[in-house]
């Protein structure tokens, strides 16, 4: 078990980090695009602020996080999501006398929930998400739809389709769920025990459910959209609005109401079925009453979620949309004792030029390098020996047409960079 990854939990690593950080690298490119900067927030938080925040009628809370006691006997929660956690800071740091709208990132953030591990559910996930605070306008929700769309668009994902719906403000969630409560009561001998559970403690959750029983009779369960009030009406409408302006499409499904208490009015998700049976691959919505309750000043938000591994799965899925890019841009090898000693001094200068350069640092025979640079990907390689030193030159070798071309060990850098 020593040499075991704990159960739910993996190593990235090789050429899987590479589409990592592609990925990494396509999102901080369309955050900044859009105004929207990093944060970065603990890994844990008290208990409390899950509590109040996510809910302690969803599942989260009651049966998927890691708490444990600390030294001082603090009640600790490894962060469950990320949206909590940035509400906290929100506060904390008085973003509030800042100016508004606050929009920020925070990306592969460790994110821990213990449920069943399953491809693309990991106890142990990374996730990216953006949260926007400081403003009640749909332009707002709007905007966070988006940036989701644009990552996906640009990420070339395929079959993909937005989800929409409002769950209305407080009031009209009350009486959307009075009417629920009266049509699962009804029925409710036919459904789940986890479902007659939730019926008992928040009837919304029983939508989420993925038994087909349940989902066959929540079919005919009330609309949400019916107990929308004129205010929250015109808000969704709007959304639509300018969704419909700005050419992304959607479908409304007043099914979708998300697995966390804190949201308001506009909730979405994007979905496909390109990793087996039907799946979310990001989901969030607005949350107007979350800074209050963890102590804030009231205040309009909105964000969503993703998972990384989910995500990569997907993108997998549909035959991988990544470049095959070079793993190094030029390996240098030796042969003989000054050659070895060159080699590390010409890798490390042409490290310092912002080339990516490899060289033998283990003894291995010039077969054996030639071999090596073939496998780590590298675009050119060079053998340095006494009699490469005694000249100054080199013979430079294209490793993919095998193309040999002499130069000057100093015009190595200057050759590679054009």
């Amino acid at each position: 078990m020593l040499t075991q990854a704990p159960r739910g939990t993996r190593d990235i690593f090789g050429a899987e980090i590479k589409k990592w950080q592609e990925v990494e690298a396509k999102i901080r490119e369309i955050c900044e695009n859009a105004g929207i900067e990093e944060i970065r927030t603990p890994i844990f938080e008290h208990t409390e602020l899950f509590l109040r925040g996510v809910g302690e009628t969803t599942d989260i809370v009651n049966k998927e996080m890691y708490t444990f006691n600390d030294k001082g006997d603090r009640s600790i929660t490894l962060k469950p999501e990320g949206t909590a956690g940035i509400a906290r800071a929100y506060i904390e740091h008085g973003m509030h006398n800042m100016p508004q709208p606050i929009k920020l990132y925070y990306l592969s953030a460790p994110t821990f929930r213990y449920e069943k591990a399953q491809a693309g559910r990991q106890r142990q996930f990374h996730q990216f998400g953006v949260e926007m605070l400081g403003s009640l306008s749909p332009a707002q929700d709007v905007e966070a739809i988006s940036v989701a769309a644009r990552l996906i668009e640009s990420l070339g994902i395929e079959n993909i389709e937005l989800r929409l719906n409002s769950l209305g403000c407080p009031e009209c969630r009350g009486r959307y769920n009075k009417a629920l409560r009266e049509f699962i009561g009804e029925n409710l001998e036919n459904l789940c025990p986890t479902c007659k559970e939730r019926y008992e403690k928040n009837p919304l959750r029983v939508l989420d459910c993925k038994e087909e029983k349940c989902k066959k009779i929540i079919e005919n369960a009330p609309s949400v959209l019916d107990c929308l009030d004129e205010e929250c009406t015109a808000h969704f409408n709007k959304v639509q609005e300018i969704l419909t302006e700005m050419g992304i499409k959607f479908v409304v499904d007043p099914k979708i109401v998300r697995g966390l208490d804190y949201y308001t009015r506009t909730v979405f998700e994007f979905v496909t079925n390109s990793i087996g049976a039907q799946g979310t691959v990001c989901g969030g919505g607005r949350y107007d009453k979350l800074i209050e309750e963890c102590g804030g000043q009231p205040t309009g938000a909105v964000g969503f979620g993703l998972g990384m591994e989910r995500l990569l799965l997907t993108l997998e899925a549909q035959n991988g949309k990544f470049e095959n890019k070079p793993y190094k841009d030029i390996y240098i090898g030796a042969i003989g004792d000054k050659g070895f000693v060159k080699a590390q001094a010409v890798t490390y200068n042409l490290r310092k030029e912002g080339i990516k350069a490899e060289c033998d640092t283990v003894g291995r025979s010039v077969k054996a390098q030639m071999k090596y640079a073939n496998k780590i990907g590298a675009k050119y390689s060079v053998i340095i020996g006494d009699n490469e030193i005694a000249e100054d030159k080199v013979s430079l070798k294209n490793m993919e047409t095998g193309d040999v071309q002499e130069i000057k060990l100093s015009e190595i850098a200057n050759y590679i960079a054009h």
